[in-house]
């Protein structure tokens, strides 16, 4: 998540931004792939600590927002939808680069057998940039999803449901993140997410 899908999916925001005519993440150096440059150390924090509290199945964190403004860009509110998407869809061709040589793999498994670490490390490759993909597109701020709901509401429902969500969508996803330790099981948000993980994984790798 540090090394590639958070640095990706930040470069791609900027990226998309810089070509819709806003050009304030690379004035702030955020149009690289530099891992270090969207580094957040809170986030980063966050995720080695859920990931080490869960025994390694769950990590929860954030990297660096990428600085945008809207009123830069062109189309509007379209612009603002596209340079959100921008980032999950990065993920998306991450993980379907990594199920390439995943497949080719489960196809051979005499090779697989081989290769056990390298067969691993491009299952938890796939499976995390799925992760960042599905997560980022939930419609609740300050994540993706909202941005690219919002471009297609009417401008009325969007002056009257927007400001509510910005206001406690924070608290929205740390109730559905939270929530495995009153609900027995996986959290809310894990009941939602993991299903369209595993749809996409099969999807992408054919098991």
């Amino acid at each position: 998540m540090l090394l590639v899908g958070f640095p990706v999916h930040e470069f791609a925001h900027a990226l998309a931004a810089y070509r819709l005519g806003d050009g304030t993440a690379k004035l702030f150096g955020r149009l690289t792939l530099n891992p270090i440059a969207h580094f957040d150390p809170y986030g980063g924090a966050i995720l080695a600590l859920t990931f080490i509290g869960s025994g390694g199945s769950f990590g929860f964190g954030y990297a660096k927002p990428t600085p945008v403004n809207p009123l830069n860009l062109d189309g509007g509110r379209r612009g603002e939808a596209l340079v959100a998407a921008a980032g999950p869809i990065s993920n998306l061709v991450l993980a379907a680069a990594g199920a390439i040589p995943l497949r080719y793999l489960i196809a051979n498994p005499t090779l697989a057998d081989q290769l056990p670490i390298v067969a691993n490390i491009l299952i938890m490759f796939v499976q995390i940039n799925l992760l960042l993909m599905v997560f980022n597109l939930i419609p609740i701020p300050p994540l993706d999803g909202s941005k690219v709901m919002f471009a297609f509401m009417d401008r009325r429902t969007e002056y009257q449901v927007r400001p509510i969500l910005e206001q406690y969508g924070i608290l929205i996803l740390l109730v559905l993140v939270m929530s495995q330790f009153v609900i027995p099981g996986p959290s809310i948000l894990g009941r939602i997410i993991s299903p369209i993980v595993d749809a996409f994984f099969k999807l992408l790798v054919g098991t």
